[in-house]
């Protein structure tokens, strides 16, 4: 399968239309507004007439002339109810969002929506120029598949793996039989042995864990090691419950090219969630910035009104491209600020957010907190 160039149609070309116009663009950063609102209509209007609960939700609500006239659901939700919008044959895939304990986003996906959002993906490869064909080595800071796993991020890890063909893979969280564990020494291993083969390394995942590879290869003596420069790190997940251990982004940065020998614009750091498969990756200034097929606003804590540029408050996801779920529009729970194109200074002409931690405290954990959690006592 070519991930750039295989069609991927929508379920229904005359309701979709301009969904389809959407997801097709090519380029990754560019905002055609007018189109957006009306592929937005459109996913609205799909998911009224075949999901019960957002039918319930939205009642009339016609085409939208603004964003911040679109309704929400709040990504929590999802983790208390199954939703879709789809029959349970076109269900192709069932991802969750969490570890093996606590509560799960339960998010399906049909065809085009799993074959849209690989899409955006390859896309987005292509834009940064990180699809190539000289086989790489591969260190995944993922969960390692096994039969029954439904992690999204044990999904994304195998399709980032699909941009540049497979010389090795090794995990940092291999499965042991009765789960999985962070494997410190078998990372060490691992980018020794990578080095003295000479050819580039893929290391992708939770940034904790390689933070605390680093930390493990400084605590046994090991000088640096020079990894080759066409080697790349993407980052996606945060630190959740190690927050006391947790490095700056800057300083993380620094310490892989001092020991890894990766130059600052191959390292990179993604984010993303389970209920809005949407990727985005940092810039080489390292910014997320907002790719042609989706849009964000950021909505005040108390009134849930917009905010303009520069304020915090809760972080609100929108892209018409998923049939399957009526996940159109989520707020998420974490806080983040908006900034205009021009504040970065990249080259990109669309806005990009920063995201500034999770809201309140509550008993929901994702992915990152579940795999932090194995790092306790292990660091």
């Amino acid at each position: 399968m070519n991930l750039l160039s295989d069609p991927v149609t929508v379920p229904d070309p005359v309701a979709l239309a301009d969904v389809q116009r959407l997801c097709d663009i090519a380029d990754g950063y560019t905002h055609d507004d007018g189109l957006f609102l009306r592929a937005m209509t459109e996913s609205n209007a799909w998911h009224a007439a075949r999901s019960p609960f957002f039918r319930s939700l939205v009642g009339d609500l016609g085409p939208l002339t603004r964003l911040e006239d679109q309704p929400f659901v709040h990504a929590d939700f999802f983790k208390m109810h199954e939703i879709v919008s789809v029959s349970d044959k076109d269900v192709t895939a069932h991802l969750t969002s969490s570890g093996t304990t606590g509560q799960k986003s339960q998010m399906f996906f049909d065809a085009f929506t799993i074959g849209a959002g690989r899409r955006m993906v390859a896309r987005l490869f292509e834009h940064n120029g990180w699809i190539d064909d000289e086989p790489v080595n591969y260190l995944l800071y993922h969960y390692q598949p096994q039969p029954g796993l439904s992690l999204g991020t044990s999904a994304t890890g195998q399709l980032t793996c699909q941009f540049a063909p497979v010389n090795a893979i090794e995990y940092g969280l291999p499965n042991t039989g009765s789960g999985h564990e962070f494997d410190p020494f078998g990372c060490v291993r691992a980018l020794l042995r990578f080095a003295e083969e000479g050819r580039p390394v893929r290391i992708f995942g939770f940034p904790a864990f390689l933070a605390f590879t680093l930390d493990r290869m400084r605590d046994m003596g090991l000088p640096p090691i020079e990894l080759s420069p066409r080697s790349l790190v993407l980052f996606g997940g945060g630190w959740k419950g190690n927050a006391d251990k947790q490095v700056g982004k800057a300083e993380l940065y620094r310490r892989i090219t001092d020991r890894l020998g990766i130059p600052d614009e191959r390292i990179r750091d993604g984010f993303g969630s389970v209920e809005h498969s949407v990727p985005y990756f940092e810039c080489v200034r390292h910014n997320l910035h907002v790719p042609s097929w989706s849009r964000v606003l950021i909505r005040s804590v108390r009134t849930l009104e917009p905010l303009p540029y520069g304020e915090r408050g809760y972080l609100q996801f929108l892209s018409p491209y998923i049939t399957s779920v009526p996940a159109q529009s989520v707020l998420m729970g974490d806080l983040a600020s908006l900034h205009p194109a021009e504040e970065c200074g990249c080259g990109l002409p669309t806005p990009w957010f920063v995201v500034h931690g999770r809201a309140g405290v509550s008993r929901n954990r994702s992915c990152a907190i579940a795999a932090a959690e194995m790092l306790k006592g292990r660091s």
